[in-house]
């Protein structure tokens, strides 16, 4: 439900727990971002997904990942259920309308959505080491090989064109540590092996062209309604890592891709990162650094995050501070950490005299969470105890062929299907490679042609070689002496090419053996990468 600018969330509930008011989020303030917390079952989910149907009706694109499949419903019309019915009652939601919302499904793995591909050249090395857990030596190696690939014009598009860079400096690594630092083949070959963890993992199907973007995920449909981009993440979850870079390589394109706009009258886009725990677990700290560089500036460019997680702490407090809204589903507090936990959650809001933060959490019941959202001059609003109004779409997954059909119809339908591979890094070095070894081949077949032909020269100066058929008398001259028995053939004359100085003789016998020595070096990595490949 939208009234003058804000989206509907709930209804408070007084000490004596009687309705009060409703509850909004102010549009205007939406791009400063959000937390919605709580343990497991109690309505994260469904607090999500009426978030994101909201928007969707103000006209703002939404990004979320479906972790659980159960978000999936979103693309079909709610269903009457008693449950629900009862809830609308209770808060006053008159009329309570059932409504489809347009959803994109996105799957890295294409079995769910569309495809989801960037290209290692996109993602950078930053991102990419901490996805594949590298030591800072490897992490050195890993900044080189991009370094060298985007100075030689060696595009990396996936994760062969890596592997084949990879194998051209583990052969020249000598070489190349007198100009970029220290080359380890040790290190070399450790990335080497983790890229083939990431194949395993399935983790090949995200890098790749064509490469998604971001425009396909701020599309409004033509009666104004915000497309809302469902991530299927249920298996993606199998690799957390993977997860959680992925959403921070989206949100770092979308962090640079767009133009400041200040502070719009709505987001253009809203983006819920879901699991958020899974991004800060033992990360380094500059990528903490660079997640807090991009949350406080991003909202500039129009777009709000929403961090979902299950405990305040999983989020640094330097992230956590900049979080203006917030949604607080009930926690428990058994353990000293989850007390911690209970007790951080509190303080984070601005107080209610009627009743205690921290005892409210724990005793709030399924569907209810304390909320607090930013009012004029964006000031926190006083936390209220509020039951969240239920969704619009249906509540639970989708059927295999209700999503075929979502698919299908999809404005991207076709797009991001097939895969493209273009001339890159593996291509260009394969080809080098081909190139070096027909010219090594080349040579070898010129110096065969020269040795035989020398051999020939020589034949015809050896003695006994004459023409039977000639005249005894040519074997005297014209006073009467007899000349030598030995018949000398007139040489080939060489030409002018074979014709050189010592120094060009040295000179050429050493482009030979750099020739030789490269395309052997070259062959034996391209070859080494194809096998990996394959």
């Amino acid at each position: 439900m939208l009234e003058d600018g804000k989206l509907y969330i709930g209804t408070s509930r007084k000490p004596d727990d009687s309705v009060d008011k409703g509850e909004y989020l102010d549009l205007g303030f939406a791009n400063r971002h959000g937390l919605i917390t709580g343990a497991t079952g109690t309505g994260k989910t469904v607090t999500l997904q009426i978030l994101a149907e909201g928007f969707s009706n103000a006209g703002v694109p939404v990004f979320c990942a479906d972790v659980k499949g159960d978000l999936s419903g979103i693309a079909a019309m709610g269903e009457y259920k008693d449950f629900l019915e009862k809830r609308a009652t209770t808060i006053g939601l008159d009329p309570y309308e059932f409504q489809e919302f347009p959803v994109i499904f996105w799957d890295l793995f294409g079995d769910k959505g569309h495809r989801v591909r960037t290209t290692l050249t996109e993602m950078g090395p930053l991102l990419l080491a901490r996805l594949m857990d590298m030591t800072d030596a490897q992490e050195g190696v890993l900044n080189i090989a991009f370094k060298i690939a985007d100075e030689g014009g060696l595009t990396l598009l996936d994760l062969k064109d890596l592997q084949a860079m990879l194998s051209y400096m583990g052969e020249h690594s000598k070489e190349l540590s007198s100009t970029y630092g220290n080359v380890s083949k040790q290190s070399i070959g450790a990335i080497q092996r983790d890229l083939l963890v990431l194949e395993q993992q399935g983790a090949e199907k995200f890098f790749g062209e064509p490469a998604l973007k971001i425009s396909d995920m701020m599309r409004t449909t033509p009666d104004g309604r915000g497309a809302i981009s469902v991530l299927a993440a249920d298996k993606l979850m199998m690799n957390p890592r993977l997860y959680g870079t992925f959403l921070l390589w989206l949100l770092s394109e979308l962090f640079e891709e767009l133009p400041e706009v200040g502070d719009p009258d709505k987001p253009r886009l809203v983006f819920f990162f879901d699991e958020a725990h899974l991004l800060f677990d033992e990360a380094p700290k500059v990528l903490v650094e660079r997640v807090e560089q991009v949350v406080r500036l991003i909202r500039s460019k129009g777009v709000g995050v929403y961090f979902v997680t299950q405990n305040p702490l999983d989020v640094p407090e330097s992230v956590l501070s900049q979080l203006g809204n917030r949604i607080q589903h009930a926690l428990r507090a058994y353990t000293p950490r989850e007390q911690k936990a209970v007790k951080t959650a509190a303080e984070t809001f601005r107080p209610n005299p009627d009743f205690d933060c921290f005892e409210a959490i724990t005793k709030l019941g399924v569907g209810e969470a304390l909320v607090s959202t930013l009012e004029s001059k964006g000031v926190p609003s006083i936390v209220q105890r509020t039951l969240i109004r239920p969704p619009s779409s249906r509540l639970g997954p989708l059927k295999d062929g209700e999503r075929r059909n979502t698919m299908d119809l999809s404005p991207v339908a076709g797009v991001y299907d097939e895969d493209l591979d273009r001339n890159s890094a593996f291509e260009i070095l394969r080809k080098r490679a081909e190139d070096a070894a027909k010219a090594e081949e080349e040579r070898r077949r010129r110096e065969e042609e020269d040795d035989e032909e020398l051999q020939e020269s020589r034949r015809w100066t050896l003695p006994g070689f004459g023409d039977p058929d000639d005249d005894d008398d040519d074997d005297y001259d014209d006073r009467g002496r007899k000349r030598s028995s030995r018949r000398k053939r007139p040489r080939r004359r060489r030409s002018g090419s074979r014709r050189q100085s010592v120094a060009e003789a040295a000179m050429k016998s050493a482009a030979r053996s750099v020739a030789s020595s490269l395309g052997r070096a070259l062959v034996r990595g391209i070859l080494g990468s194809l096998k990996k490949g394959l």
